[in-house]
C-alpha cells in the first residue's frame, strides 16, 4: 500500500496542469456543496425563528367534553348539551408543571390564563385576546421583553403590555389609563406600562398580555389555567414530544405542524430541494474525475504495460490509479472546505440578517461531512478506471 501510495503521488505530479484543473474542479464543487448546505439550512433557521419562534411549538389544554346520552324516554334518546357557560380548563394544573419541565428537549414551560376580551377609551372600543402570564415566564414562549418599544416589560397587578399597532389604533401611550372588559363581563381599569412590536400583525394588534393572577379574576378562574404552552430545542420534534406528552398527560395536545402544516412542508420540501442540488455537485465531480482519470489510464497504457510486465499484479494497478482518486479528493475537498469558509465568514450570523441579506448559516455548512462524500466519491470514480488499467494485456499496451 505504501509503495502504489508513492506511485500514485508520481503520476500525479507527472502532469501538474491536469492534476491542478482536477482540483480546482473538486475544490469548486465542493464549494458549491457547503454554500448551498449553508444556504438552505440558514433560510429554514431564519424561517423557523421568524414564524416559529414567537409561538408555542407545542400547547396542552383540557380535552372537549361531548355531550352524553341519557336512557331512551319512550323511544326518544336525550343527550345533555354542552354548558357552553362554562369554560373550559386545567382545573388541577400544578402536578403537571414538573412533569412537563422534566422531558427531554423541552426548554420553556408558561401556564397561561387565555380569554377574549375589549379594551375600551371613551367611544373607541377594539376586541383582544388577553394573555395572563407569569411575570418571570413572560418571554418564555415569544420574547416579548426583547420586543418592547416603549415603557417597560414588568407586569404588576394593575399593569398591561399592548402591541404597538393596537396602541396607534387607539391612540395609547405608556402610563395611560386604559379599561378592560372580559367576555364574563367583568371590567377592570389597566394601566399600560409597555408597548411591544413582535413583528407579527395579529399580535401587535390583538394580544394583550397581563399579570396571571389578575387574569384569573378577570375571568373568573380561581383556580385553573386555560393552557400550557410549551417551547422545544428542536422544532422538528414537535409532534413526536406532542405524542409523549398526551400519553403522559391525558391531555389534548397539539403540535405547531398542526396547525402550520403548509409552513412544516414547505421547510420539508426545500430541505430535500438542497439535497438534490448538493447530489448533482457529487455526481459532477465523479463524472470530471472518472473522466480525467480515463484520459490518463490511456495516456500511460505503455507505463502500464512495462509494469505489468515485470511483474506487478493487478491488484496494484488498481490500488495505484484508486489512491490517486482519493488523493485529488482530499486535496479538492480541503482547498475546496477552506475556500468556502473564506466565503462565508463575512456574512452576519442569522440573528443579525437584514431584509434582503442571505441568510448564510456557517455552522450548517457541513464541512467535514463535504470533504467525506468528496473523497468517497473520488475514490469510486477512480476505480472503473482503476479496473481498465487493471486489465490492460501488457504485450498490446507495450506494442502501442
Amino acid at each position: 500500500m505504501r509503495y502504489a501510495a508513492k506511485i500514485a503521488f508520481r503520476h500525479f505530479l507527472s502532469s501538474p496542469g491536469q492534476g491542478a484543473l482536477l482540483i480546482s474542479g473538486v475544490a469548486l464543487g465542493v464549494t458549491v456543496f457547503i454554500f448551498m448546505s449553508a444556504l438552505i439550512g440558514g433560510l429554514a433557521t431564519l424561517l423557523t425563528q421568524r414564524t416559529v419562534g414567537s409561538i408555542a411549538h407545542v400547547t396542552l389544554e383540557m380535552r372537549e367534553r361531548s355531550p352524553g346520552l341519557i336512557a331512551p324516554v319512550h323511544g326518544a334518546q336525550l343527550t345533555v348539551q354542552k354548558d357552553l357557560s362554562r369554560r373550559e380548563q386545567i382545573a388541577v394544573w400544578q402536578p403537571f408543571l414538573p412533569v412537563i419541565e422534566a422531558l427531554p428537549g423541552v426548554t420553556a414551560v408558561s401556564p397561561q390564563i387565555r380569554g377574549s376580551a375589549f379594551l375600551m377609551r371613551g367611544q373607541a372600543i377594539a376586541p383582544v385576546g388577553v394573555i395572563g402570564v407569569m411575570p418571570d415566564r413572560l418571554s418564555a414562549i415569544a420574547n416579548v421583553a426583547a420586543a418592547i418599544v416603549a415603557g417597560e416589560s414588568r407586569l404588576p397587578s394593575d399593569g398591561i403590555l399592548i402591541g404597538q399597532k393596537l396602541a396607534e389604533d387607539l391612540g395609547l401611550y405608556v402610563g395611560q389609563a386604559i379599561m378592560v372588559r372580559s367576555d364574563r363581563q367583568r371590567e377592570r381599569s389597566f394601566r399600560v406600562t409597555g408597548i411591544f412590536s413582535l413583528g407579527i400583525a395579529s399580535a401587535d394588534r390583538q394580544a394583550v398580555y397581563m399579570n396571571f393572577t389578575t387574569a384569573r379574576a378577570l375571568f373568573d378562574l380561581p383556580s385553573g389555567i386555560s393552557r400550557f404552552e410549551l417551547k422545544v430545542s428542536t422544532v422538528a420534534d414537535a409532534p413526536r414530544l406532542a405524542e409523549r406528552l398526551e400519553r403522559a398527560t391525558g391531555l389534548k395536545v397539539k403540535a405547531w405542524t398542526e396547525e402550520n402544516a403548509q409552513l412544516f412542508e414547505a421547510l420539508d420540501a426545500q430541505g430535500r430541494t438542497g439535497d438534490i442540488i448538493k447530489t448533482f455537485a457529487l455526481l459532477t465531480i465523479m463524472i470530471g474525475i472518472a473522466s480525467a482519470m480515463l484520459l490518463s489510464v490511456m495516456r500511460r497504457r505503455s507505463e502500464i504495460g512495462i509494469m505489468r510486465a515485470a511483474g506487478v499484479s493487478r491488484f496494484f494497478i488498481l490500488q495505484v490509479f484508486v489512491l490517486e482518486g482519493v488523493f485529488i479528493g482530499i486535496t479538492g475537498g480541503v482547498s475546496g472546505a477552506l475556500l468556502a469558509w473564506a466565503a462565508l465568514v463575512p456574512f452576519p450570523p442569522i440573528a443579525q440578517v437584514q431584509g434582503g441579506g442571505l441568510p448564510i448559516d456557517v455552522g450548517q455548512g457541513g464541512f467535514v461531512i463535504a470533504v467525506v462524500l468528496t473523497t468517497l466519491a473520488s475514490a469510486l470514480a477512480s476505480i472503473i478506471p482503476a479496473r481498465r488499467a487493471a486489465r490492460l494485456d501488457p504485450v498490446e499496451a507495450i506494442g502501442q
